[in-house]
């Protein structure tokens, strides 16, 4: 069984995939200052019982990397996966310095699209897989190149991102696919160069936002049995009208069990929908959503 879980950190990304595998990933980081010590403690459990970890950024803006610093310093990120850029800030955070610091480290590993890496998607003898592909950036891509350019001049790095998508061995779709702050208008720019399939979990990019709304056509290809709308302010959320959704501001911190045809999902706070199986299933300090059939 590989677990999904998305912290409920407010406008923000954190993630973590517990693979069925002794892979452990990361996706972004979102730490406050103050209160998420049991974040802390709960990825430092995991990260210290697997046997390859990895940090995967999908780009540098601070709700995706705030709290790095204490990230790292607790755990010692060996694995730093990012996208290959120079991106300034005018005004550098203790987080920013630090993914500077980690992105130009021997730590550090450029993805893009097609990628290939032991044991994100190479297995070995040694164990097998992660079933993480990198859709994207193609850094030959003219609009990719106007985005890092960007970037690197301090503007926003929001469309620099990466898709990052998980698939399970045997299994007829993709389980869930990450898109970073990707923006409407470069989603449309690029479609034709990424190669989109079906996929049970999407979780939207730049939170849910309008402005980050995934265009029709992507939506056809990707055709998600569940959207998962982040934790942006509600008057800025676009709630993806015809598809099934989950939305985190109300549900709060989501688990999603996957096993080989379904997948369990939990929230920490009382949320219920009407599109889910109800088999009664349990964890612990969660709330029961329902269960996913991920082949259908």
């Amino acid at each position: 069984m590989t677990t999904i879980k998305s912290h409920s950190v407010g406008n923000g990304d954190m993630f973590y995939i517990d693979h069925s595998s002794d892979n452990f990933t990361i996706i972004d980081c979102c730490l406050n200052d103050d209160d998420d010590d049991t974040i802390l403690d709960e990825i430092a459990e995991l990260d210290a019982n697997s046997g390859i970890a990895r940090f995967i950024s999908t780009h540098p803006d601070e709700d995706h990397l705030r709290g790095l610093a204490r990230l790292d310093d607790r755990i010692n990120i060996l694995n730093f996966y990012c996208v290959k850029n120079d991106a300034t800030k005018e005004d550098e955070s203790d987080s920013f310095i630090r993914y500077c610091k980690l992105r130009d480290s021997t730590k550090a590993f450029y993805i893009e699209k097609d990628c290939s890496r032991r044991w994100m998607n190479q297995s070995s003898d040694a164990r097998s897989s992660s079933g993480i592909t990198i859709l994207w950036p193609d850094r030959d891509n003219e609009h990719f190149k106007e985005a890092l350019e960007d970037a690197n001049a301090g503007g926003s790095p929001n469309n620099i991102s990466a898709v990052i998508q998980y698939m399970r061995k045997g299994m007829k779709r993709a389980v869930a696919l990450w898109m970073g702050d990707l923006e409407t208008d470069f989603m449309t720019n690029i479609e034709s160069a990424l190669n989109l399939s079906k996929v049970c979990l999407l979780f939207a990019p730049h939170h849910g936002r309008a402005s980050g709304k995934v265009p029709a056509t992507m939506l056809e290809k990707l055709s998600p049995q569940i959207v998962i709308i982040g934790e942006a302010p509600s008057e800025h959320l676009d709630y993806y009208e015809g598809f099934d959704t989950i939305t985190q501001n109300s549900a709060g911190d989501l688990v999603f069990e996957c096993h080989d045809d379904e997948i369990d999902i939990f929230s920490s706070l009382d949320y219920e929908v009407d599109f889910l199986l109800d088999k009664g299933r349990s964890l612990a300090g969660h709330y029961y959503v329902g269960t996913l059939r991920s082949l259908a």
